[in-house]
Order: C-alpha cells, then structure tokens, then sequence
C-alpha cells in the first residue's frame, strides 16, 4: 500500500515538472473547497452524462460512443499545477490495477481551458500518464455546455493587469455505465485503490458486451 501511495506521488510530481504546460501555470493554490466532497454519489444527483466534443485525434464524439464501456471521466486541465496530475496519475493507477477487466473502461479528461488545451497539447499531456487516456476539448460553449451537463464547475481566475491566468474547477471522476448513463461520482479525496474495487464490482455485475454491441474505439488515430 505504501509503494502505491508513492508510485502515484512520483508520477504526479513527475507531471509537475516534466510538462511545459504545466510548468507555465501560476503557483496559485486553488482552492480546495472546489475539489474536496465530504460525500460520494449524493454530491452529482441531477447528472445528465451528455457531451459532443473534439477528441485529441481530431475525431468527433459522443457519450454514446464507446459502446458496451464503460467511461470513467474527469475535467480539468493541462496547466493545473497539483489536482489535474494527482487525478490522472490514480487514473492510470486504477487502470493498472483492473488489469484485463480495464480493457473494458473509457477514461477520458474533459479539460475546461479550451483557450490553451488544443487537441495537440491535450494529445502529450494525457499520454505521458497513460496512451488509453482520451483527451476532449471543444469551443468554449461546448465545453460549458458539457460541464452543466455533468454539474461541474470551472471559472477563469485572473490577477488584474496580468494575461496569466488559472482555472478554479471542482475535481473527482464520474464513471458511467455501457448505455452511457450516469452511475457513480467518486470525490477526490477518495483513495484509487478504492475507486478500482467499486469499478470492479460494476464490471463482475454487468455482463460483456456482444460484438455486435461493441462499436469501433472513438480513440483510434483518424485513418490517412
């Protein structure tokens, strides 16, 4: 258990120092009410899982895209200087930890900061934690539209007279089941090793899926 703890802590630093984007970010501690809960489920009632945005291989997709997967989703973005590396790093965890079970899971990062997250930032950003790890970005309403849907916040934090500027967003990860819906919100606060047994037990519960309900993966490369 300490090895794991450590493993996450060294690649969320890892992130930190390893990527331009992040490096760039001013050190503004955000703030952690935004991305503490207290509960676990009760804290999403009124999600409605819907998106259409950009992946980072210029495809465009739905929620209902992944056929008979299930979606583990987070938002944030690639210049956060602490909770967005934490989060990918127990995601990739998570994955790790499923082992052949996780072929079966979508994670994807929504980021909130369409501005600088371009699909190509996106695309080395997500990859460095994980390359099953979908990044999706669209234009600023879209991805408004998005965070409603999911009861996310975000808003642009920006000192007056500077172009520096940070994204105050509430943490955690939904997951959502092979029809797409809503099923679970796990808070931040919540240890990976515990997120993986509660996937788990969603995975053991639901049977596969045909390869008729299985649809082509929305994360492949676009064909050239």
């Amino acid at each position: 258990m300490k090895y794991a703890r450590l493993k996450l802590a060294l690649l969320a630093l890892g992130a930190a120092l390893a990527l331009p984007a992040a490096a760039q970010a001013p050190a503004k501690p955000l703030n952690p009410a935004r991305h503490l809960a207290t509960g676990g489920d009760d804290i999403a009632v009124g999600v409605q899982p819907r998106y259409l945005l950009q992946t980072q291989y210029g495809n465009v997709v739905t929620n209902q895209d992944f056929g008979g997967q299930f979606q583990l989703i987070t938002f944030g973005y690639t210049s956060c200087p602490d909770v967005c590396p934490t989060t990918l790093a127990e995601m990739a965890a998570i994955l790790e930890q499923l082992g052949e079970a996780g072929k079966r899971v979508q994670p994807i990062f929504i980021s909130v900061d369409p501005q600088r997250d371009t699909p190509k930032v996106l695309g080395n950003y997500v990859a460095f934690f994980n390359p099953r790890i979908l990044g999706l970005t669209g234009s600023p309403a879209l991805v408004r539209g998005v965070a409603d849907n999911f009861k996310a916040r975000y808003e642009k934090v920006q000192e007056p007279g500077s172009d520096q500027y940070w994204m105050d967003h509430s943490a955690g990860m939904y997951l959502l089941g092979p029809d797409s819906g809503f099923v679970a919100k796990f808070p931040y606060a919540m240890p990976a090793a515990e997120i993986t047994a509660r996937i788990k037990a969603q995975l053991d519960a639901t049977p596969e899926p045909t390869p008729r309900e299985q649809q082509t993966p929305a994360d492949a490369p676009p064909r050239r």
